[in-house]
This record gives structure tokens, C-alpha cells and sequence, in this order.
């Protein structure tokens, strides 16, 4: 029985998913877009999961993209489905959308640890996380435009709103790609990393990141999320309302408890 396309490993309050089709640069397929669908979904609602790394197997690859030999056909209708995952992928309402962290995404971290290769679907599904550790030879880049199709996992919406918009259009309409340092410099990435240390330094900011408290960080990425094109009126709205959940929360009185007596807080996430 081969491999499922996505390994998923707890690690205490941490959630490493890995897509898992090296050979293929881990090409996103049917079954890797329906897992990756599900596994989000059971992380968002699993209270022991704080955050969550997503990565790609091998050193070659993060993520390559849409399968060209089998999932952009079954979209264009060039091949007709031949499993329960075509089935699922092409007629379950929000799962592609799920799976490219584009609508119903986890409202808890997502991690990205980028270990090579970052292009078209893959790099579409890592503008959809939230925070991003790349390895110092990855590559990013969307070049859908030279194939005769169009990015439509986020990135037409996305990219504009995460760097400079004439950036964002350079890469959409030419189809070429930028290099690590270019990736921080314009603001796309976090940290820049050696290859061997990329996983380990997205545990390390998970880590830090599942010290803090869950109501806290749930609202804090609602609201600049929710915030993005808004007045500035709609978005202290959001930002009121955010603070009177956190407020009202047994985490907000806990953690000015902890400092006070000198511990580490106890959070329980509401």
C-alpha cells in the first residue's frame, strides 16, 4: 500500500503536517488536498493543538504546485474522476478551499517551514499561513501564467495584500520567480535559514508561540485578518470586540496572576 500523500505527527501542543509525494516535487493531488482539508479542520477543532507546521517531505521541495498529470486535468475536465478522492476533491463544497487555507482557515497559527521549492498551488497554500521559516535555497513563484491558466487558490487576492502590489504583479504576469533573500526582503517570509535547520527553527517559533495564550492569539489573527481593507472605524470594531472576548476569558485574569506571583501561566484557552 503506497505512502498517504500527507504525514501528520503530534508533538505536544504542535502539529507538523508534511506533504508527502517527494518524488513529485509533493504536487499536490486529490488526496493530498482532501487530507490537507480534513487535517486543518480536526487541528482547529482539537483543544490540545496550539499550533501548527506545515512543510514538505525531502530537501527538493515544499510544494511544487497542483499535479499536472492528474489534478489540473480533473479541474479542466480532461480526465474524468477515478477514486473517492477525485470524487471529494471535485464535489465537496469547501474543500478546495479549505485545503489552500483560502476560506474556513484554522483560526490558531499555521506555520509554514518552506525547505526548497515554492511554487504556483504551494505557493498559493503558503500565503494562506501565517507565519513562514524558508530554507536559504528555496524558491518561490507563480508561473501559471505561462501555462495558460491562472493562480486561483488565493494568490490573485493574497500576494497584493503581503508585498508591494507592483511586486505581487511582476510575479503573477511574467511567471518568474524571486530567490530566498529577495522572498525577506519584500516581506513574503519571516527568517532565511540553512536547509538542515528549517524544521527545527519552526519548532522552535511553534513553541513559543504555544506558550501564549489561545484566546489571545486566535483573536489577534481574526482581527488582522478580518481588518485587511477596512476603515480604519470597521476595523477598530473588530478590534473592540476582540477585546472584550479576551478580556471576559479566564486566560486574561490568569495570565497578570502568573506575572504578579513569578510562574509561568496556566492557560486552558478560554
Amino acid at each position: 500500500m503506497s505512502a498517504p500523500h500527507l504525514r501528520e505527527e503530534r508533538r505536544g501542543p504542535v502539529l507538523l503536517l508534511t506533504l508527502n509525494r517527494p518524488e513529485v516535487r509533493n504536487a499536490i493531488s486529490p488526496e493530498m488536498a482532501c487530507r490537507l482539508a480534513d487535517a486543518f479542520a480536526a487541528f482547529d477543532a482539537d483543544d490540545a493543538l496550539r499550533v501548527a507546521i506545515l512543510t514538505g517531505a525531502g530537501e527538493q521541495a515544499f510544494c511544487a504546485g497542483g499535479d499536472l498529470g492528474r489534478t489540473l486535468p480533473l479541474l479542466s475536465g480532461d480526465r474524468a474522476p477515478e477514486d473517492d478522492w477525485d470524487r471529494r476533491f471535485l464535489n465537496e463544497p469547501g474543500l478546495q478551499d479549505r485545503s489552500a487555507l483560502r476560506r474556513a482557515a484554522p483560526a490558531k497559527p499555521v506555520i509554514a517551514a518552506i525547505n526548497g521549492l515554492c511554487l504556483a498551488g504551494g505557493m498559493e497554500t503558503m500565503l494562506g499561513t501565517d507565519l513562514r521559516i524558508c530554507a536559504e535555497g528555496a524558491v518561490f513563484g507563480l508561473p501559471e501564467a505561462r501555462r495558460g491558466v491562472i493562480p486561483f487558490a488565493g494568490a490573485l487576492v493574497r500576494l497584493g495584500r503581503q508585498i508591494p502590489e507592483p511586486v505581487a504583479l511582476e510575479l503573477l504576469l511574467t511567471g518568474g520567480t524571486i530567490d530566498a533573500e529577495r522572498a525577506r526582503e519584500i516581506g513574503l517570509v519571516n527568517r532565511v535559514v540553512p536547509q538542515a535547520e528549517v524544521l527545527e527553527r519552526a519548532f522552535e517559533m511553534a513553541a513559543a508561540l504555544a506558550e501564549n495564550g489561545p484566546v489571545s492569539l486566535r483573536e489577534i489573527k481574526r482581527v488582522v485578518r478580518g481588518s485587511s481593507g477596512l476603515t480604519l472605524d470597521e476595523g477598530f470594531a473588530l478590534e473592540d470586540e476582540a477585546k472584550r472576548i479576551v478580556m471576559a476569558s479566564e486566560d486574561a485574569r490568569e495570565g497578570p496572576r502568573a506575572f504578579m506571583e513569578k510562574r509561568k501561566p496556566r492557560f486552558v484557552g478560554r
